[in-house]
């Protein structure tokens, strides 16, 4: 698969009609290359739900262009038939809190995706081993999500969101339930598997532990977004 990351192009998303319309977001683009990690910030209402979503093929922008990799995606509609495929296979979603299915262990939270896109039992368990070593966890793999700590339940979603190798990763606050130390651990892990990976990262946050790390930062205010080169402070 071409390494092309995300680029959007004067996306728009507005909620109802006439006096009621509610414009979510305006106008909005945005730029993120392969292998690159990138903040999205703002305050609450701003339209980052909203951007994420539309990001991540949940719901659909009102007028617009997504190219994700060497696909467009959207050109004001969609231009692919399957999204529930399209978010299994191009995109990988990282959360606040890790969502593990509580009765599979570790290596089968992270293999029932691409198991799910027909990848054979025995090499989605190796793919999922490969990351949590990669990870550090893989003396975990066998551990059910009861079993393990906050840290390495972050990791494993981490795994999980990287399984599939999508061109993109869209990491909604992955550090705020953590302390500074595994935030920054978390942060580290993204940087590497970005690079490694050639995945284009956007990570939403309210941080301000993680902020300082961005090379770029897109800040977002009543749905428009403006871009600025952030400190890039080691981690």
């Amino acid at each position: 698969m071409s390494r092309k990351g995300i680029h959007i192009e004067g996306i728009s998303k507005t909620y109802g009609e006439g006096n009621t319309a509610v414009h979510a977001l305006k106008d909005v683009s945005m730029l993120v290359a392969p292998g690159e990690v990138v903040g999205l910030i703002g305050p609450s209402g701003s339209g980052k739900s909203t951007l994420l979503k539309c990001l991540g093929a949940v719901i659909e922008p009102t007028a617009g262009r997504m190219t994700l990799g060497d696909e467009v995606i959207y050109d004001d509609g969609w231009q692919v038939r399957d999204l529930r495929a399209l978010r299994r296979d191009k995109i990988g979603f990282v959360f606040q809190a890790p969502y593990l299915i509580p009765f599979l262990d570790a290596t089968d939270n992270i293999a029932l995706l691409p198991m799910l896109a027909g990848v054979p039992n025995a090499a989605a368990r190796a793919r999922a081993l490969e990351l949590l070593t990669a990870l550090d966890v893989q003396h975990r793999a066998e551990a059910m999500p009861s079993q393990l700590s906050g840290g390495e339940q972050q990791r494993v979603s981490i795994a999980r969101g990287l399984v599939n190798r999508p061109p993109v990763i869209l990491a909604d606050e992955p550090t705020a339930p953590l302390d500074s130390e595994r935030a920054m651990a978390v942060v580290r892990i993204l940087n590497d598997m970005a690079r490694k990976l050639e995945t284009a990262i956007i990570v939403v946050t309210h941080d301000e532990k993680i902020i300082p790390t961005f090379k770029r930062i897109y800040h977002i205010r009543d749905g428009v977004t403006h871009e600025e080169v952030g400190e890039g402070r080691s981690f």
